[in-house]
């Protein structure tokens, strides 16, 4: 097995490395002038036409590599449950610099992105010799400088190109080319936002240029030319437009504030592609395909994951006013801590899906799956109103659960710095560790949680650490430590001052209702192989068939050239035609197999007694004479100091643990913070701390 894996490994990064290697080449006199003409005859068939090339050396590799690594993270994860053996590679190395806008960036990102941004320096500089030096187009009979000004708009056009072949991988949820990276949808999403302001930069500029030449040489009616045999500038024009809206509300003031604009004119993107790739063409649409391919897949199979309504069992309304939500899963449904669950409430809003952390742990409760919810944020507030009322039952649709493949936990010692409810991860790292502490032989790392709250009923959050149903053998293991900061209050509020207490509500079962399960069942990784396996070679056979029995005759009978904005329509409705059928039919029959499974599942949901905690949130706030029922609960407060009217030394805190050869540092809460302990840990004054930041600031 270990070979497999070492092979696959190998093959995947010889093919990566030849697919940059291309990306690298395309812009270069030698690619455009040499080695064109001589693949033309080979690669732009009458079954590929004009896009053959960049189909066989820019699609086909990323296409080879996204179904190799299905093959690969199967046989990784196997077994699943021994996350201890399992090493995440997500650190992405040590922390280099911490500034605004970037945030934190490591030795790995910076070096990246210093190869990224010399790749498009690179790019722009062999196109503008092309079109300098070889051949510069002037078809409008325009000053030479009028040209070669136009000749820099359009390579600069080239240039944002690039960045789209990129763009999408980092916001496919269930992606199999992050992991092999040690990344996940959420820690990558920063890629994401980094990709979009280079490429909708370099499209203003493409823009603004043509403009200015166009006024130059009395043509501004191109702006809105369709032209049936070349590039038509009005798909580009209404493109760039739907760009611009995306690119302004996507800026952090409104995705923090104004989440809703953001939200929906982010969803125009279905158009801002439509337009873009009419635009470009369907060879240019060939060098970005397979980022967008994955990600269509990724979406319509989260589409029809979302279509079933997910059993709620229970909802706990904390002290705080936050939420614990805890739903019903098949016993199959694996999932790593610090992941997270996105939920869409249908009453609240037709459209929105949020997400929240887990705070569970999949193999400690192999039938429950719990979130919590802050209350913040207009949809979250309607939530909380919603669950606070007299209903008995809340039609809720869940997508994911989405996480790191592995996390690595094998430390001398862990802190676990958090602010507000950034606590929540490290509920499922310490769930973890107790599940791991059940095997003798392994290590379990000292645990010092250090955790920031604005006031005192927030502690609520730490009685969420031990499952309803842990016992005194279950933690024996577990050293844990708790150092509580009350910011906003100097004191313990008086039990007249803060008498709420813990509200559990519990919802009756709808015929509708389902557990939450992998979208594919059992070997979940390795169907999405199948899928994104079927549905490239039926694309592949389709166009072939379409270019070669349709569009080829048209060229080669009529005398004339096949309408420019239709070859690319045909790309991309095959495509989409291509992902529903393959992803359908195997959905549909992995669904058909797994239905005795999911009708036992059913049975259990419906019999199973969920016993309310004997203690609860709410024992923060009892009297100091009244002794607690549950001893575990009685491990918490005992294990927790709390301080008051004050901060976290986060630098005393931390160098304090030199002692211990190996300290793993994981932060989660506001900006400041995870800067701050990112800072402290790439100062090299402790050279034993190793720095993990979990943001989920989309």
């Amino acid at each position: 097995m270990g070979d497999m894996r070492n092979l696959l490994k190998m093959s995947m990064v010889a093919v990566f490395v030849g697919w940059m290697f291309i990306w690298v080449m395309i812009s270069t006199n030698l690619f455009k002038n040499k080695w064109t003409p001589k693949m033309t005859k080979y690669f732009n068939t009458t079954y590929f036409g004009p896009q053959g090339i960049n189909l066989v050396l820019l699609t086909v590799p990323m296409m080879f590599i996204a179904v190799l690594s299905c093959l690969y993270l199967h046989i990784q994860k196997k077994p699943t449950q021994t996350q201890s053996k399992s090493k995440i590679k997500g650190r992405m190395g040590r922390v280099m610099m911490v500034m605004n806008p970037l945030g934190i960036v490591t030795v790995t990102e910076f070096t990246f992105s210093l190869l990224f941004v010399a790749l498009l320096t690179w790019a722009l500089g062999n196109y503008l010799y092309l079109s300098y030096h070889v051949s510069l187009h002037n078809h409008d009979n325009a000053k030479i400088w009028q040209a070669k000004f136009r000749a820099f708009g359009l390579r600069i056009g080239y240039v944002g190109h690039y960045c789209w072949a990129f763009l999408f991988f980092p916001v496919t949820r269930a992606s199999t080319i992050l992991p092999l990276v040690g990344l996940t949808s959420e820690s990558s999403i920063k890629y994401h936002i980094w990709l979009g302001h280079i490429s909708n930069f370099l499209f203003l500029a493409h823009t603004v240029i043509f403009l200015i030449y166009w006024a130059m040489t009395n043509q501004l009616m191109e702006t809105f030319a369709w032209n049936t045999t070349y590039v038509p500038n009005l798909a580009g024009t209404i493109a760039v437009v739907i760009g611009i809206v995306i690119w302004v509300t996507s800026f952090p003031y409104y995705r923090r504030k104004k989440f809703e604009i953001f939200f929906y004119t982010h969803h125009l993107y279905g158009l801002y592609i439509i337009f873009y790739m009419i635009h470009v063409g369907d060879s240019w649409f060939c060098m970005i395909l397979p980022n967008m391919f994955l990600f269509f897949i990724d979406r319509y199979l989260r589409f029809l994951q979302s279509t079933k309504r997910s059993r709620l069992v229970s909802a706990r309304i904390l002290p705080s006013d936050n939420l614990e939500l805890t739903f019903s899963k098949t016993p199959g449904l694996q999932y790593t801590p610090t992941s997270i669950l996105f939920l869409h409430v249908p009453s609240i809003s037709k459209l929105q899906w949020h997400p929240f952390t887990i705070t569970s742990n999949s193999n400690l409760e192999k039938d429950t799956l719990s979130v919590v919810i802050r209350r913040q944020g207009t949809w979250t507030q309607k939530l909380y109103t919603h669950l606070s009322s007299s209903i008995d039952s809340l039609e809720v649709s869940t997508e994911g659960p989405y996480g790191p493949n592995s996390l690595d936990l094998r430390h001398d010692s862990l802190i676990l710095v958090s602010g507000g409810s950034g606590v929540t991860p490290f509920i499922s790292v310490i769930r973890e560790l107790i599940f791991q502490a059940q095997n003798q032989s392994t290590k379990i790392p000292d645990v010092l949680l250090v955790c920031a709250f604005k006031y005192y009923h927030d502690l609520a959050f730490l009685d969420l650490i031990f499952p309803p149903d842990i016992s005194v053998s279950d933690i024996s293991r577990l050293n844990l430590r708790i150092e509580a900061y009350i910011t906003q209050e100097d004191k313990k509020p008086e039990a007249a001052e803060d008498s709420r207490l813990l509200q559990t509500k519990w919802f009756k079962p709808q015929p509708l209702d389902s557990p939450i399960s992998p979208v594919l069942g059992p070997n979940n990784i390795l169907w999405l192989g199948v899928v994104i396996l079927s549905s490239f070679v039926m694309f592949l056979l389709l166009i072939a068939i379409v270019t070669r029995y349709y569009i080829y005759p048209v060229d080669r009978n009529t005398g004339k050239i096949y309408n420019f904005s239709y070859r690319v329509l045909w790309d991309m409705f095959l495509g989409c035609v291509c992902i529903f059928i393959s992803s359908s039919a195997v959905f549909l029959w992995r669904k058909k197999v797994n239905k005795e499974g999911d009708k036992e599942s059913k049975k259990q949901v419906q019999s199973v007694d969920f016993h309310t905690p004997t203690s609860s949130p709410g024992s923060w706030f009892c009297s100091h004479d009244r002794e607690l029922e549950s001893v575990p609960y009685q491990s918490i407060v005992q294990a927790t100091s709390v301080h008051f009217g004050s901060k976290p030394n986060l630098k005393k805190i931390l160098f304090e643990a030199e002692g211990s050869e190996d300290v793993g540092v994981m932060v989660c809460g506001p900006r400041k913070m995870r800067h701050e302990v990112a800072r402290i840990c790439s100062s090299g004054l402790a050279k034993n701390l190793h720095f993990e930041a979990i943001s989920f600031n989309w």
